[in-house]
């Protein structure tokens, strides 16, 4: 990625970010939003008269963190998309593919079965289960996966299925003997940013930071397993210490925004591969650009969520509409060179 091409996204995301801040289906004047943010977000000394306390709130405690989660969410999945699609050579891999998102969805369900309001941190039981199960999810599959020192991706791409299916039996009979909380579990496995805020934004950042940092340091790696598991054992990578990694780290990022949003699909699929098509194949361009990409895709699908009904749509229904089209229109256009 060209610095030119990286200081533009960047000033883009940030215009965006500033846009979908101001934009929502309660009206508030450009300069009222303005001179919050730079009094709230900047500490600068501007007048706030004429400005009310719920306005202020909108904007600053409603608005501001469902834009930034909406980044984090999208740009984290869409990185661990790209490192998945790395460690597998499987152009169809995402976050998901090794039963995350079921994990996650059994915790959700049994937190919102309990019904409890005990929190932790700022966080309600729910999320926490949710975490808990997207991430001892991905420890049984790992586990179940081993064949001595080593973990075939093959055996890792057929117990997560195999573990994804078991899950969703269990979540079936959960919802079947509590109808009453069908509606809400339903709900939550859409996915949607509906009422997060600072918290959760504060909540899910040292894990992303952690996970991303982890990932970026292993952009190198992953550009020679492109080449083939035995052609990199030849270059020098620790295959099996690169895929242990990468899970790891991939997973304790997908368990942490999925824990907070629910299941938002298709990011992790669909934006790794634009990112490939306008910067090439190369890690050390492509995971930039997919973090800023993705984050870009679901600040928009979710501020359409929000802004244009009086009932807002779960924003997984929005990314799926764009993304599941999309990804068909690049699979046609692909079809003739026999992949993407």
């Amino acid at each position: 990625m060209t610095k030119t091409k990286a200081v533009l996204i960047v000033l883009g995301c940030l215009l965006l970010v500033y846009l979908c801040t101001i934009v929502g289906i309660t009206s508030i004047p450009i300069d009222t939003a303005n001179r919050i943010l730079l009094s709230k977000l900047f500490f600068l000394p501007v007048s706030t008269e004429g400005i009310t306390d719920g306005e202020t709130a909108i904007i600053f405690n409603i608005r501001l963190p469902r834009v930034v989660l909406a980044f984090i969410t999208g740009g984290s999945l869409a990185v661990c998309g790209a490192s998945y699609q790395g460690i597998f050579k499987n152009p169809m891999a995402d976050p998901f593919i090794l039963g995350v998102s079921s994990g996650a969805a059994l915790g959700a369900a049994i937190g919102i079965i309990i019904n409890s309001s005990a929190s932790f941190i700022g966080l309600s039981l729910t999320t926490i289960l949710a975490f808990i199960g997207a991430f001892a999810t991905i420890i049984m599959v790992y586990s179940i996966s081993r064949v001595g020192r080593r973990v075939p991706v093959g055996n890792l791409l057929l117990s997560g299925v195999a573990f994804s299916q078991t899950i969703t039996a269990f979540m079936s009979l959960i919802m079947i003997f509590n109808i009453e909380s069908m509606t809400q579990i339903m709900f939550w496995t859409m996915g949607s940013l509906n009422g997060k805020g600072w918290p959760q934004v504060l909540t899910v950042i040292p894990y992303v930071l952690i996970g991303l940092a982890v990932l970026f340091t292993s952009m190198r790696e992953l550009d020679l397993m492109l080449l083939g598991e035995d052609t990199a054992i030849q270059l020098g990578v620790d295959v099996e210490r690169l895929k242990k990694k990468t899970l790891i780290a991939s997973s304790l990022v997908t368990a942490a925004v999925v824990s907070v949003t629910g299941i938002i699909g298709f990011v992790g699929l669909v934006v790794p591969h634009v990112s490939r098509l306008l910067f090439g194949p190369k890690h050390k361009a492509l995971m930039p650009a997919s973090l800023f990409l993705g984050g870009t895709f679901l600040i928009i699908c979710d501020t359409l969520a929000r802004s244009f009904l009086a009932q807002e749509i779960p924003v997984g229904i929005i990314t799926a509409a764009f993304g599941g089209p999309f990804f068909i229109y690049l699979l046609r256009k692909n079809r003739k060179g026999g992949g993407l």
